[in-house]
């Protein structure tokens, strides 16, 4: 007797497999009534068949079979409402179960949440939020003093640089010069071309200093 009421109120069944039980019990339930339609049916079809058989020739047959069919379909009628209630039932049940599933898997996310977000929270959030800003905005400030134009070669002074300057100009002009001064002359063998000679040279080295002074003032 205990071991009948503990198995009846003792441990409690898991909702899921109880949904799941109960559902397949529906199911079964529907397929006999199912049967048992299909039974009917034909014992409809049967009676007609007979009744319409027997009209003339024996009204008391046909009118035993007109009785049977209407109890058929009387029947029929109740099979159907309580098949309507079993399908409801077994929508209502897979509806529950799927919600009861939906529930647990959200209850699994909002717990790893909660695993994932710890010890955080807004004022947390918004205070390392605040901080990596804060970095950042002085990191964009170094940068911009690095490649400020202002901080490359500050401490040149501009005299020294124009001056190192006009000094290699001038040892350019020097060195040319001196390259135009040593430019070999073409003497001639006749005497005549020997006698006339230095005039040739100190047209040439003219026209190479006329050349080099353009030059320069390109």
């Amino acid at each position: 007797m205990m071991a009948s009421f503990m198995s009846y109120f003792g441990t409690r069944r898991d909702p899921k497999q109880s949904a799941r039980d109960a559902i397949v019990t529906l199911r079964q339930q529907l397929q006999m009534i199912e049967k048992k339609e299909e039974y009917l049916q034909k014992k409809i079809d049967e009676d007609l068949k007979k009744a319409k058989a027997n009209a003339v020739s024996n009204k008391p047959v046909a009118t035993q079979a007109l009785k049977r069919k209407k109890a058929s379909e009387l029947e029929m009628d109740r099979l159907a409402g309580t098949r309507l209630q079993l399908e409801m039932q077994v929508n209502t049940l897979e509806s529950a179960n799927l919600n009861a599933e939906t529930m647990a898997a959200m209850k699994k996310a909002a717990d790893a949440l909660k695993v994932i977000h710890g010890n955080m929270n807004v004022d947390k959030v918004d205070a390392t939020m605040a901080a990596v800003n804060e970095q950042r905005a002085v990191a964009d400030e170094i940068a911009d003093i690095i490649s400020n134009p202002a901080y490359t070669n500050a401490d040149l002074d501009e005299d020294a640089l124009k001056a190192e300057l006009d000094e290699l100009e001038q040892d350019e002009l020097n060195e040319r010069l001196m390259g135009a001064d040593h430019v070999p002359v073409h003497q001639p063998e006749s005497a005549t071309a020997r006698k006339d000679a230095p005039v040739a040279v100190e047209d040439d080295e003219e026209a190479q200093l006329r050349q080099l002074q353009a030059e320069l003032a390109m």
